[in-house]
């Protein structure tokens, strides 16, 4: 009798871990096909660049949320500023990526599995042309039946990350950049 209750206990714990691992993985959601662009409005020249294969994973049940973006992968309209851009700015063959990881601070307030606008405050520490820094920015997510978008958009400093502007081109670029991104994630699922 004891024996088989122990059984009995041990088939329930191993049916119980069976439905409890994919309801943990079922807390996470990705893209990798998230778009980022950025913006410099300077006195004698409007820049812009845009990325889509920006990856972000975020967990819904903790806030902890990363993106990861090739500085290769931008695309800007003329091609010369585009090589400019990698060679001489932001060296992309040295510091091939740009990489946020953070969470999400008021991740009470959204509800990912109900639909609506839910605005978000996210802080981290974002890394570009390998100097990492603090960050914060608002943002949103928009909940509709199984799709999440989120959204956000903010400035950093290009004095703060160590990209030199030649003095020639100085007055061609702005000194803060605006970058705008947004993403529709899906659940992850392991595979």
């Amino acid at each position: 009798m004891q024996t088989n209750l122990k059984m009995k206990k041990l088939i329930l714990s191993l049916l119980l871990a069976g439905m409890i691992t994919p309801m943990m993985f079922g807390q996470k959601i990705f893209t990798r096909e998230g778009k980022i662009s950025f913006y410099s409005e300077a006195q004698k020249e409007s820049i812009q660049a845009h990325n889509s294969k920006a990856t972000s994973i975020i967990d819904v049940s903790s806030g902890r949320m990363e993106f990861a973006v090739l500085i290769k992968a931008f695309q800007f309209e003329k091609a010369l500023m585009q090589e400019h851009f990698n060679e001489n700015y932001m060296e992309s063959s040295k510091f091939p990526k740009a990489v946020f990881k953070g969470e999400i601070n008021n991740l009470e307030a959204i509800d990912f599995k109900k639909d609506g606008t839910y605005p978000a405050d996210i802080k981290g520490n974002i890394t570009i042309h390998g100097v990492t820094k603090p960050i914060e920015a608002k943002g949103s997510f928009v909940v509709s039946g199984n799709s999440i978008k989120g959204e956000s958009t903010f400035e950093v400093t290009i004095a703060d990350f160590d990209i030199e502007i030649p003095a020639l081109v100085r007055e061609n670029i702005a000194k803060v950049i605006r970058i705008d991104v947004s993403c529709n994630y899906v659940e992850f699922k392991k595979s």
